[in-house]
């Protein structure tokens, strides 16, 4: 590979995820294969404007494929958002020699990498890393494995005293804007009724879903709910309708919560995370800049960012229909 680009650095921004760690691994030791040098920066773009850089090598980071969170730490920084911010960015970039940079978050992460490249050319690539799974351009974002495993593992084990009691559970999972979770997991785990924010089915069709189940002998029932749902203001009021209009149920509701983001990668997260850390060094390394990395068919392949942040994620319409087709 021919190219200008000497010293990489390297960030987590936004939410964590598990798989982000085997990212960072995978950028760092990516650098030194290609012999360039690799620079973490602590703590987003907030350690971007701080100067809280750290050189890193391969030793630098060993054993952290399997560990959740981040070991760069994360932050959401207002300062960046600030033209002034960012001009401390570069300037604290510049001065440590640092001439391009990978960073591993979500949508608003890549938007702060965009703006800055567009206003100082600075060579950026991003990797996806987020629960959600909701950014365009990629079939499965870092975490996102390992979140539904998480609350299919959750889910079986609320099951387990449901039918104990016979008892209806509302399990709500991280989903503000996207269903991938609750979709996925709720098949999984077998659940009677999934609600997603694509698709406002009502409260009405949840009490005939339910009554139908009950009336086919089913003594308990699960309800995924993912927290950005629209039927109702929150999953509490859910629980509320049901309980005025099904009185023979005893409902209860379980939020899973931050546990969803917690815990060791899974391993389809850290191997896209390594495939995905040695593509966005590579592609910096080919003078390419302002794309994200990502899997579509099995293939790492190139988003621009601008496509990333603005495309649409969509819900998988086979999955909704096979939804309703497997849980009668």
């Amino acid at each position: 590979m021919t190219s200008k680009i000497k010293k990489i650095g390297v960030l987590t921004s936004g939410g964590d995820s598990p798989g982000m760690n085997a990212a960072i691994r995978a950028v760092v030791r990516a650098c030194a294969y290609y012999n360039v040098e690799c620079v973490g920066i602590y703590r987003g773009y907030q350690g971007m404007i701080e100067g809280d850089f750290k050189d890193m090598g391969p030793r630098d980071v060993k054993n952290i494929i399997n560990k959740g969170g981040t070991i760069l730490k994360s932050a959401r920084s207002a300062d960046f958002r600030t033209k002034e911010g960012r001009k401390l960015a570069y300037d604290n970039l510049t001065a440590a020699g640092i001439d391009s940079f990978v960073v591993i978050g979500g949508d608003g992460s890549f938007t702060g990498a965009e703006i800055f490249n567009e206003e100082y050319k600075f060579p950026v690539i991003g990797i996806p890393g987020t629960i959600d799974n909701d950014i365009y351009g990629t079939s499965h974002t870092l975490g996102y494995d390992t979140a539904l495993n998480t609350v299919i593992d959750a889910i079986d084990k609320i099951r387990d005293t449901a039918n104990s009691h016979n008892r209806l559970f509302f399990v709500e999972v991280m989903g503000r804007d996207a269903g991938h979770i609750a979709l996925n997991a709720g098949i999984g785990a077998g659940a009677e009724e999934i609600l997603i924010p694509e698709e406002d089915f009502g409260l009405e069709r949840l009490v005939e879903s339910l009554k139908r189940s009950k009336d086919s002998g089913k003594t308990s029932s699960i309800v995924v709910v993912s927290e950005g749902d629209k039927i109702g203001k929150n999953v509490f009021e859910l629980k509320d309708y049901i309980e005025e209009n099904m009185p023979e149920y005893d409902v209860r509701v379980s939020v899973l919560g931050h546990m969803q983001r917690g815990g060791s990668p899974s391993c389809f997260d850290r191997v896209l995370a390594s495939r995905l850390g040695v593509k966005a060094v590579e592609t910096l390394l080919e003078g390419k800049s302002n794309f994200m990395v990502g899997l579509n068919q099995d293939k790492v392949t190139l988003t621009p960012l601008e496509q990333a942040i603005k495309g649409q994620s969509e819900i998988d319409m086979e999955l909704v229909k096979v939804s309703d087709i497997v849980s009668s």
